[in-house]
């Protein structure tokens, strides 16, 4: 069995928490990400060469890094990088491709990086892999609670496993999902196990521009392709679908209620370091912060380096509307925290006005920076640890901790870390434009221009 992991969402709904490039599958809660588990569980199911990745070009090298984090490695036609996110269908007929174009045939299972699913779900899922010959397989999960952010899945004729997909339907209302949860109608999971054979055929016969897109294995235009999910373009047309019961533990931690419903409670239902009194129900992550709430009750409260987030635990659906809001005045709070990963390494503001910036640089041993120039301001290198190799207009030296150098603007400048050990910079930016985009880059190890 393949496995196809889904990555490029971005959680605009755990904002300040994730942000456009650095989203909700890749933050590091507890030491390890939903990404990383996501992955760790398909090594459960597959060789490692039989594990595709499919996100953002702008996240390809945070998978990348993740998965090395974890001890593996992962191969470039394993990681596939889409140059602008087109929903799910076209992900996973991309990745489908590439286990044809490699192994000829096969079976995958599809998973959502972001999401928690118990380890009872793996067996279950290798026991649905006979269904999957025929049929392209969904897995349901049977509700706790009428919940309103989920698609639910109607069952409808019974098969040797599972049943026939009778209906999907969309996220409803409160009312709505209460009647569907009477009627037995499960969520829908966002997991499926299909083949190559019954999926590219299906595929043909409903969508076979998109089809015909992937026939020889690579795409000319990904840009162009049709936005679609794989529920609305192909199994909601399609008599060749099965949706099998997952018991199991699930969340899709979409909202903040929702990532407040699967943490450890307290005795008043608190979850998050603070100190409580008369508070009841509430939700804190507001790490180095002292907290305290006196008197409230159902409150999420997040707080970041740069933003802070409060809200009542009942309307969490709408942080996204927040986002939108935020987006509409071309706000960065949406796209970077105050570190940012670089494919080198990551850099994290300290401090900023409209003249300077102050940055911490690290960047891992054997990595360097793009060869650059800027043309609106200079910058200090103050080398903190480790030993830095600087290129300046061709000429090369080594700094060592507590050495300095100085870059006037408009001058070819790169560094570099040779050592074995991280490489961690102080930088002191000036000038009257400071903004990332002032940049030119001449050679760069990882493809950007």
């Amino acid at each position: 069995m393949k496995s196809i992991i889904l990555a490029g969402g971005v959680g605009t709904r755990l904002w300040p928490l994730s942000r456009e490039y650095y989203p909700k599958q890749f933050i590091q809660l507890d030491g390890h990400s939903l990404f990383q588990k996501t992955y760790e569980r398909a090594t459960r199911l597959s060789d490692p060469d039989g594990i595709f990745v499919v996100t953002s070009e702008i996240h390809q090298y945070l998978a990348r890094n993740q998965i090395e984090e974890m001890g593996y490695i992962i191969s470039d036609d394993h990681l596939l990088a889409e140059p602008e996110g087109k929903n799910t269908l076209p992900a996973i007929a991309w990745a489908m491709q590439r286990i044809r174009s490699i192994f000829s045939s096969g079976t995958a299972v599809v998973f959502p990086s972001d999401h928690i699913l118990g380890d009872t779900a793996l067996d279950q899922i290798r026991a649905a892999e006979p269904l999957a010959g025929k049929n392209l397989v969904t897995f349901g999960i049977k509700p706790t609670s009428p919940q309103t952010g989920y698609g639910y899945i109607k069952p409808g004729k019974p098969l040797f496993q599972g049943s026939v997909v009778d209906v999907f339907k969309e996220k409803p209302d409160e009312k709505t999902a209460k009647e569907y949860v009477r009627n037995g109608y499960l969520w829908n999971s966002g997991i499926f196990l299909l083949s190559t054979d019954c999926f590219f055929e299906e595929l043909k016969k409903f969508r076979p521009e998109l089809s015909d897109t992937f026939a020889e294995g690579c795409v000319a235009d990904y840009k162009k392709l049709e936005s679609i999910s794989i529920d609305y373009g192909l199994l909601e047309h399609s008599k060749r679908v099965a949706v099998v019961t997952l018991e199991t533990e699930w969340s899709d931690l979409g909202t903040f209620k929702a990532l407040y419903d699967v943490e450890l409670h307290d005795s008043e239902g608190n979850v998050g370091n603070a100190e409580y009194f008369s508070a009841r129900n509430n939700f804190v992550h507001a790490p180095g912060k002292h907290v305290g709430l006196i008197g409230v009750n159902d409150l999420i409260v997040v707080d970041t380096d740069d933003a802070l987030l409060v809200c009542d635990n009942r309307h969490t659906e709408q942080v996204k509307h927040l986002v939108t809001r935020y987006n509409e005045r071309n706000d960065p709070v949406t796209k970077f925290h105050r570190q940012v990963h670089r494919p080198w390494g990551s850099y994290t503001v300290l401090e900023e006005t409209e003249i300077y910036k102050i940055k911490r640089v690290s960047v891992k041993p054997g990595q360097k920076l793009s060869l650059q120039l800027h043309h609106h301001r200079s910058e200090h290198w103050v080398v903190v640890s480790g030993t830095a190799e600087v290129e300046l207009n061709g000429e090369t030296r080594l700094l060592r901790q507590g050495e300095s150098t100085f870059v006037r603007s408009g001058m070819r400048h790169r560094l570099k870390n040779p050592g074995i050990i991280p490489l961690e910079v102080i930088e002191v930016q000036l000038g009257e434009y400071l903004k990332e985009d002032d940049i030119v880059r001449f050679n760069d190890d990882y493809g950007r221009t």
